[in-house]
């Protein structure tokens, strides 16, 4: 009878069927990392032990907010903010927040850190209110004390000498220079590229690093290893690239391919790093600094003393944009090259990433069949229709991978020059709210001034210090989401909800 009745009462242990469902996702965070966690919860949720991009994101979503936003002086006020709201933590904590208020007092260390990173980078840019800051001294000097429009400044020092480099950031003598928009543009762009390849190339590898820590060898192999190398043989190629053309001294080579009289004072010049050649005064009497006689109609690589090939032999500095569109354009064709062997170097690098590819769609797929066919021959019949459409999503889903990875790696790459862009308008923004709203009054009366503050303030207090702002904000927290994250990020993680009656009754009374 007891085992009838044992038999007949109801069971509320449910049997979870195998294979167990994903374990739930969480992370122990603190005051400091809460908020950049709910920035990629945001987005979705991190599988169950895969790699976190919350722990990136702490460094560099303020330091990229940075790049972009980069004024000591606007930074020093958000700085001021971020300081203000961390006095306030405890007060805050126990009030009774409204919504708006609530979320700047959970991003209170982020904004900061951004307010840090902004004051940074407007050092390293040298610009505070638009205006350049003349800490360490100006390497560059006029021989006038009042120059004239179109003056040309002459270095303190000799070129890679340390005395003619600014101790930090750049020389304020460029905020004042008629080629100011030209430089700043050529450097804001190229590190804005080097700071997205360093990223999404990071992203890259924190994939492997994923495939390894679960045992997917076979990702690993046909999709880590191919992604790494069509990334570096073009990419961080790019980066390669542009440090060399910075640490190169054009001077030297340029001079190098000069032709000179050498009975003028410029002959013998410091700025060239070689010998100088004795010159017999053959052609039209003038000779290059390492010996050869023009005759009047040279062209550059007759002059050039380096041998590199192209029309520019080394003695010419490169295009960047120009050279990097040729690797694949004009295979083999290098017109100004910066070392010997550049042409050969790019056909090796294009045939590395013309190769990656179809292994990168191709290899998993191959593989994945092959292990199927070993099964296929213990299945039965009525299993086959299965595996071929499961054949046909991983082809398919494989084809969608190359191709998101392939084209993402270069409109990634373009989307990062928002950084440079956003860095620019913040800058010529400025540059317009001082010229018109201040410098334009100071020079009339006490009340134009006045008026002109007002207008200069209110300004920058609506425009840069709110609305560009939020403006960085959100394209810094687009890079993270869209170029860093999909590089490695599942983003279809469970979040862990403990069980709590508190929460039931809340739900239940809602």
């Amino acid at each position: 009878a007891h085992v009838d009745m044992d038999h007949s009462m109801p069971n509320y242990v449910d049997q979870v069927p195998k294979p167990w469902p994903t374990p739930p996702t969480h992370f122990t965070t603190n005051k400091f990392t809460y908020g950049y966690q709910e920035f990629v919860n945001t987005y979705g949720i991190p599988r169950y032990r895969e790699a976190n991009p919350a722990l990136f994101t702490a460094a560099t979503f303020p330091f990229l907010f940075g790049v972009m936003y980069g004024d000591i002086g606007h930074g020093s006020f958000l700085f001021c903010a971020g300081l203000y709201l961390l006095w306030n933590e405890e007060k805050n904590e126990k009030a009774k927040l409204d919504e708006m208020t609530a979320g700047l007092h959970t991003g209170r260390y982020m904004m900061a850190m951004m307010g840090f990173f902004a004051i940074y980078a407007g050092l390293v840019y040298n610009d505070c209110f638009s205006l350049g800051l003349n800490l360490f001294g100006s390497r560059w000097v006029f021989s006038s004390d009042e120059p004239e429009e179109g003056e040309v400044a002459e270095m303190t020092g000799q070129f890679g000498d340390g005395d003619s480099v600014y101790p930090f950031g750049l020389d304020p003598m460029w905020h004042v220079a008629s080629n100011e928009l030209l430089f700043f543009n050529s450097f804001k762009m190229k590190l804005s590229v080097i700071f997205g390849i360093f990223q999404m190339f990071g992203g890259t590898c924190l994939r492997g690093i994923n495939y390894v820590y679960f045992g997917k060898k076979l990702d690993f192999v046909c999709e880590f290893i191919p992604m790494v190398a069509f990334a570096c043989s073009l990419f961080v190629y790019m980066v390669v690239l542009i440090f060399m053309k910075w640490s190169i001294n054009w001077n030297s080579r340029m001079l190098s391919a000069t032709c000179l009289d050498p009975y003028d004072e410029g002959w013998g010049s410091a700025d060239y790093e070689g010998e100088w050649a004795a010159c017999n005064g053959g052609g039209d009497g003038t000779c290059t600094p390492w010996g050869y006689e023009c005759q009047g109609n040279d062209s550059l690589a007759d002059k050039c003393p380096l041998d590199f090939g192209g029309s520019g032999d080394g003695c010419q500095p490169p295009n960047l944009i120009t050279s990097l569109i040729n690797i694949a354009l004009a295979p083999g064709t290098v017109d100004e090259p910066m070392y010997y062997g550049q042409a050969q170097t790019q056909n090796f690098l294009l045939l590395i990433a013309g190769v990656s590819v179809p292994v990168l769609l191709l290899a998993k797929p191959y593989f994945l069949s092959k292990q199927m066919d070993a099964h296929h021959h213990s299945a039965h019949d009525d299993e086959e229709e299965e595996e071929e459409h499961g054949m046909g999503e991983i082809i398919i889903h494989q084809a969608i991978e190359t191709i998101e990875f392939v084209l993402g790696m270069v409109s990634n790459t373009a989307s990062y020059l928002r950084l440079w862009a956003l860095s620019l308008a913040h800058s010529e923004l400025a540059t317009v709210f001082w010229e018109k709203a201040m410098l334009s009054t100071l020079n009339m009366n006490w009340f134009a001034t006045f008026i002109g503050y007002g207008i200069f303030a209110g300004t920058t207090f609506g425009v840069l210090l709110m609305m560009d702002v939020l403006e960085c904000f959100l394209h810094a927290l687009r890079l993270h989401w869209v170029e860093f994250q999909n590089k490695f990020f599942s983003a279809d993680g469970i979040r862990f909800a403990p069980y709590s009656f508190k929460q039931i009754l809340k739900d239940a009374s809602a």
